[in-house]
């Protein structure tokens, strides 16, 4: 089943994404999509709430690898689960290069999440620089088999990946849907040499996404979904690319 997640970045109180929620839940969802939405830490508890008994999954943006300790200011994977969260968003590009995660960070957080029962979305790409040198194919395999180097199949079968180009993300710029089909065809490829799983291995384009292009990533054979930054900010524009990601036209 194709999976669309919003990444609402650092956007929306506890109040707003309340409101949000009730909008998107006043929705038909189509049934063929799982939907998922990623607020800040703040808005976690709240969001649970009002998601309760719907079928939309609730994700985190960021984790620590410990369970508890002296680590000012982060958040363990423990918590996540206590407000409610079902996916956590690791090594995006901002974390990256912002904050310095280096893939090694990157990979412990994931068996982390693993390990006490949260599915983790890995982000994966390249900048602008490295494309235009021709390395796009192998940044995104370096970063991909870092992450998944210690996990079992089961794992990586679980695993979502989410190929987001850094040149793409916010600029309002985006991979063409052929090029971005066939980097998620080289990161599945590269998922072979671990483990026999990576048929099962959902991987997401994200960057850029919106209702206007959406339907023709969703149309190539290797996308299974997005991850979807600004306009998941938007319920109506991200209802709009929730359907362009059904197969059920009717």
């Amino acid at each position: 089943m194709p999976l669309v997640a919003g990444n609402w970045k650092m956007h929306k109180t506890a109040a707003e994404a309340v409101r949000f929620i009730n909008e998107l839940r006043q929705r038909p969802l189509p049934p063929d999509v799982e939907v998922a939405v990623c607020p800040p830490f703040t808005a976690l508890t709240e969001a649970a709430r009002a998601l309760a008994g719907s079928s939309i999954r609730l994700g985190a943006q960021d984790m620590h690898w410990e369970a508890q300790g002296a680590f000012t200011g982060e958040i363990s994977p423990t918590m996540l689960l206590a407000a409610g969260c079902h996916y956590v968003i690791l090594g995006h590009s901002e974390r990256r290069q912002l904050f310095g995660e280096t893939d090694a960070a990157v990979a412990r957080k994931i068996r982390a999440a693993f390990a006490h029962g949260l599915i983790p979305m890995l982000c994966v790409g390249e900048r602008l620089d490295e494309r235009e040198a021709g390395r796009t194919d192998q940044i995104v395999t370096d970063q991909t088999e870092a992450a998944v180097a210690e996990l079992s199949a089961e794992q990586i079968r679980r695993l979502v990946i989410a190929y987001e180009p850094v040149w793409a993300i916010g600029t309002g710029r985006s991979a063409t849907a052929d090029e971005a089909n066939r980097v998620i065809g080289v990161i599945r490829r590269g998922l072979e040499r671990f483990r026999d799983a990576s048929v099962h291995t959902r991987i997401l384009y994200g960057g850029s996404v919106t209702p206007e292009n959406a339907a023709e990533f969703f149309g190539q054979a290797e996308i299974d979904g997005a991850l979807v930054g600004g306009a998941s900010l938007d319920a109506a524009k991200f209802m709009a690319i929730v359907k362009a990601a059904s197969k059920d036209v009717t």
